[in-house]
């Protein structure tokens, strides 16, 4: 399989965000030649090494596009979401599905959804956690997909969940 991004680019690589493509390496295992991406997540520089064949099933992905952002920004203004009834360990494993996904519109779910639950009671440790992360993950994206400032995006972010006067 030919490799989809190359060195230089950007990608983001599910539940760790925006990873610069700092390498691609061929590698014999076996009888079989495998083409490897090496990745280094922004912000933490962990380091990742991807099977190029396997990059798109594990979730890596381009960053977004302006229409995917914009598309974010509606699903955060969209306050209408049935009431939760769950309990929080039962919500916090279905929010960790979704910020696993490396989807930016299910970890902007996250955001949101934990967004407006803070705005009606106090959140556990772990989804203070967790909201903290999925803030993270789409701060990193948008900055890499926009070229803006982190405050920026962190003010935009933040303005579908104030209160409106």
């Amino acid at each position: 399989m030919q490799p989809s991004f190359t060195i230089g680019d950007k990608s983001v690589y599910p539940a760790h965000g925006v990873a610069d493509v700092i390498g691609l390496e061929n590698k014999k295992i076996g009888s079989d030649e495998i083409a490897f991406y090496h990745l280094r997540v922004v912000g933490t520089g962990l380091k990742i090494i991807v099977p190029v064949h396997k990059a798109e099933e594990n979730g890596m992905r381009s960053v977004a596009t302006i229409e995917e952002i914009d598309e974010m920004f509606e699903l955060l203004r969209d306050h209408e979401i049935p009431n939760d009834r769950q309990t929080w360990n039962r919500r916090y494993r279905g929010f960790m599905e979704k910020i696993r996904t490396g989807s930016l519109f299910e970890v902007a779910e996250v955001y949101r959804d934990l967004s407006l639950l803070k705005s009606r009671k106090t959140l556990s440790h772990g989804e203070r956690q967790m909201l903290r992360t999925a803030r993270e993950l789409l701060v990193r994206e948008l900055m890499a997909a926009q070229s803006a400032q982190e405050a920026e995006i962190i003010d935009a972010l933040e303005a579908p969940f104030r209160p409106q006067h």
